[in-house]
């Protein structure tokens, strides 16, 4: 394996990296000169007990592993990547009860019944009111704007369509829609000082999310409704989620469909408002692509990580069973063997087989519809109702060891 020339230390889980920025030249060099490379790690600084994973970089070859579950488990050491170097085994372990992290067949059972929820006629039934409440976030952050027009777009703007989306699906009360945002909220911050949330705080929202989610399945088994919920839970004959599974679904939701949603919508923002070109044609003629190629340059999910079932190779290099592997969709979705100039935020982009719902298989984004159905919304709330639109400030990052968040990001709107 040829020794890439990168800084000293180097680890794009880092948190602290992925506060600044992400690191797309070490994952230029990485794809160039050692495509599937070992990083090294202090023991248990992850939360794992080994010396570190294989980073694998090529859109080919994270395509590769995501599509082999046979070869390449999620459920091993679940699919997040980095946790807080004080978890328990326990507690990773507890976390196999949510899809993302489960493998066939177990996987293939309640993916079966959870895609209930997220057929094109689910999705329909959405749409009128996920129209009028994009365009409501947008008229309410206009009115709300400070004295000299600014506002922050994540708290205002981002963070609203893809929680009301999350919360009408499932049918969750308007009065109790900020719960889940606290709950997701915390659940993902645990990494960054700012918020001073711990991990015990992270795991106390998530368990409270949990029974509240479980709460309401026991009320659909005992009294059925026409809704997505008693379709998971209820559906007499066609299997259904228990009420623990139930629990752990919308937690997935939470997570996987709130807070990456989200932070496509305010990458996007920051893209179009740093490329006016870009912007300029949104606005005229709304291309169709338009939120493909949001998700692809925002690629929420920097990584997640799979881990060897048994002895095998990948990009010339030997894994053995038991070794971990980072899956980094962000250097995938810029891999130049695959996009004609990456580095081009290029709304007309087509074809674009980015990865940033997954690299297919069985962990494909079930949710993807709804996300760029989301996306297409705001955007074109935004370009009818603030088409002057401004940046007032840079981007300020979330600390994260597998997101690519942004936590506030402050735009102007003219005054005169």
């Amino acid at each position: 394996m040829l020794c890439p020339h990168l800084p000293e230390g180097f680890d794009a889980t880092d948190p602290d990296l992925l506060q600044s920025r992400v690191p797309f030249p070490e994952f230029a060099t990485l794809r160039q000169t050692a495509p599937v490379w070992w990083c090294p790690q202090p023991r248990g600084i992850t939360g794992f007990d080994d010396e570190g994973y294989w980073a694998v970089t090529r859109h080919a070859d994270v395509k590769y592993v995501s599509t082999h579950p046979e070869l390449f488990s999620s459920t091993e050491n679940t699919a997040v990547i980095r946790f807080n170097e004080h978890i328990s085994r326990d507690q990773i372990d507890a976390q196999k009860l949510i899809m993302l992290n489960m493998d066939p067949p177990e996987h293939t059972r309640v993916r079966q019944i959870v895609q209930r929820g997220f057929t094109p006629r689910a999705i329909r039934t959405l749409e009128a009111t996920l129209r009028e409440r994009a365009r409501a976030i947008v008229a309410e952050a206009k009115r709300s704007a400070a004295a000299d027009g600014s506002f922050d777009f994540v708290t205002r703007v981002a963070v609203e369509l893809p929680l009301q989306a999350i919360a009408e699906l499932i049918g969750v009360p308007q009065e109790d829609r900020s719960r889940i945002f606290d709950w997701s909220n915390k659940m993902i911050a645990y990494d960054d000082p700012e918020y001073a949330i711990t991990e015990e705080i992270g795991t106390e929202a998530a368990m409270e999310l949990i029974g509240y989610s479980m709460n309401m399945a026991a009320d659909r088994k005992k009294c059925p409704a026409q809704d997505i919920v008693t379709q998971l839970v209820a559906a007499e004959g066609q299997g259904n989620l228990s009420s623990d599974e139930f629990g752990f679904f919308v937690l997935l939701l939470a997570v996987a469909g709130n807070e990456t949603t989200r932070n496509a919508i305010s990458h996007g923002m920051h893209a179009f408002l740093t490329h006016p070109d870009q912007w300029e044609l949104f606005k005229r003629e709304r291309p169709a692509t338009a939120a493909e190629e949001i998700v692809r340059w925002a690629t929420p999910v920097v990584s997640f990580q799979r881990t060897a079932t048994q002895d095998t190779e990948l990009g010339g290099q030997k894994i053995k069973r038991g070794d971990r592997i980072g899956l980094f969709y962000s250097s995938a979705n810029n891999d130049p063997e695959v996009f004609g100039n990456p580095e081009v935020f290029d709304i007309s982009r087509d074809p674009n087989p980015h990865l940033g719902f997954g690299g297919g298989g069985p962990h494909f984004c079930l949710g993807k519809s709804l996300a760029i159905h989301e996306i297409e919304l705001i955007f074109n709330a935004l370009a009818d109702e603030l088409p002057d639109l401004t940046l007032a400030g840079e981007p300020r990052r979330l600390r994260a060891a597998w997101l690519n968040g942004i936590k506030e990001l402050q735009v102007r709107i003219p005054t005169t």
